[in-house]
């Protein structure tokens, strides 16, 4: 039995980047999967970086290195590298609002043998994966 599936998916300009990826993995009928590799470009950068209480927000082109993470049926967590028109490289937790300047491809792995959540962990304070066989 196959445990994953991998759907390609190419956004357009406008496109919500986290939205976007949520809605196509659940409009695949799965409530699993996890970003395998997504590159393109943006013009609007919205981050959480590393202990930071408040958000970090751009409005410039950017290229959009890399991006991995998980999308469970009540919550994404997708971590990101952009570089900016000057070469500088920026990184961390893709907030909502981060907006598609031309295109971002990304590889999707589909898990119809899984169930992901997302719950409270005492031990981080953070609402943490869980996986469950389906």
């Amino acid at each position: 039995m196959t445990t994953h599936l991998l759907l390609p998916l190419r956004l357009r300009p406008g496109d919500e980047l986290r939205p976007a990826i949520e809605a196509a993995v659940y409009a695949s009928g799965h409530g699993a999967a996890f970003v395998v590799s997504g590159i393109g470009s943006l013009d609007r950068l919205r981050l959480r970086l590393a202990g930071a209480e408040t958000l970090l927000n751009r409005d410039a082109d950017f290229e959009m290195l890399s991006l991995a993470g998980s999308i469970a049926a009540n919550g994404s967590h997708l971590h990101i590298s952009v570089s900016d028109a000057a070469g500088q490289v920026l990184g961390g937790h893709v907030a909502p609002g981060c907006r598609v300047r031309t295109t971002a491809e990304i590889l999707l792995a589909l898990l119809p043998g899984h169930q992901l959540s997302r719950e409270p962990d005492p031990a981080t304070g953070y609402a943490e994966l869980m996986i469950r066989p389906a």
